[in-house]
């Protein structure tokens, strides 16, 4: 249906419920003799007469009131569409779906989800754990949160938390059984555990900052996983060593249970951003979301 169609049957509607051109032309915001020639536009596209028109009174003919019948519903339901659709910019309100690594979840997201949900009650958040690099658009999501340096630059980005360094660990056990590493050459003895990225079936690689280049080393890795919490827990069983974010082992840091090696060369690395495709017609939902993270994020 054309625009022009839908707005004859809506005109020929509505003049049908006012019985009256005069009141009719007042709701819709036209001159009476525009809406005459709306009318029969209308009655001569569709060959028949659709209203009786005296000096008194309108009223719909036969042929008219089956149209009015078979097409009220219609019209009444694409005008409640229109306003449920905008009352989404009325308060936020409806499901924000993110797609975000574990580690980003962990960190940048999970602390302040409550004072979200809290603040905004009628909000759902669908949170889908993926540690590969998805398209967003494609898979349907409204936002997306990764490291700054993979985002692509089509998207618009926001910083969640600061840059962040890597951080090469392993249990109290390991080490008493293997001296810790004095560069990260000396990471070619060693048992390694890696992280391979399930997409492209790459290695997540051991790079380090040297006093004049990066030093990329290629390890000896004796488990292969796509999942940090796997990595993390083989590391604390003393697998082996592990790279991971700070954020990640910090706790067991500070609880003794993994032991750090490496970190002089291990250099800053880009915080968590959450990106999405546009700002332009932005759901309200998602912009309080996007807000309401970026604000706790300057905190």
């Amino acid at each position: 249906m054309s625009p022009s169609e839908f707005g004859e049957l809506n005109a020929f509607l509505t003049v049908a419920q006012e019985c009256s051109f005069r009141r009719a032309a007042v709701r819709l915001k036209m001159s009476p003799s525009a809406l005459s020639r709306t009318i029969r536009s209308l009655e001569e596209r569709l060959g028949v007469r659709l209203l009786n028109r005296t000096t008194r009174s309108v009223a719909p003919t036969q042929a008219g009131q089956m149209l009015r019948e078979q097409v009220q519903p219609l019209v009444t339901g694409i005008g409640d569409a229109v306003r449920q659709v905008g009352s989404y910019q009325e308060r936020p309100r409806g499901t924000v779906r993110v797609n975000l690594s574990r580690v980003a979840a962990t960190v940048a997201i999970m602390p302040r989800i409550a004072a979200y949900l809290s603040l905004h009650p009628d909000v759902r958040v669908d949170l889908v754990i993926d540690n590969e690099l998805n398209d967003v658009i494609a898979k349907g999501f409204d936002a997306g949160i990764r490291i700054g340096d993979r985002v692509d630059r089509d998207m618009v980005a926001v910083r969640l938390t600061p840059d962040f360094r890597m951080a090469v660990v392993g249990a109290p056990g390991y080490f008493a059984e293997h001296p810790p590493p004095a560069t990260p050459r000396d990471l070619a003895g060693h048992r390694a555990l890696t992280y391979r990225w399930e997409a492209t079936g790459a290695l997540f690689p051991w790079t380090f900052h040297g006093p004049d280049e990066p030093i990329a080393v290629e390890v000896k890795d004796v488990l292969t996983v796509n999942d940090t919490d796997l990595l993390l827990s083989a590391a604390l069983d003393g697998v082996g060593l592990a790279l991971l974010s700070e954020a990640v082992v910090e706790p067991h840091l500070t609880a003794g249970t993994l032991v750090r090696a490496l970190a002089e060369w291990c250099g800053p690395v880009s915080g968590f951003h959450l990106y999405y495709p546009s700002r332009t017609y932005m759901p309200l939902t998602l912009r309080s979301f996007i807000d309401f993270m970026k604000l706790k994020s300057s905190r």
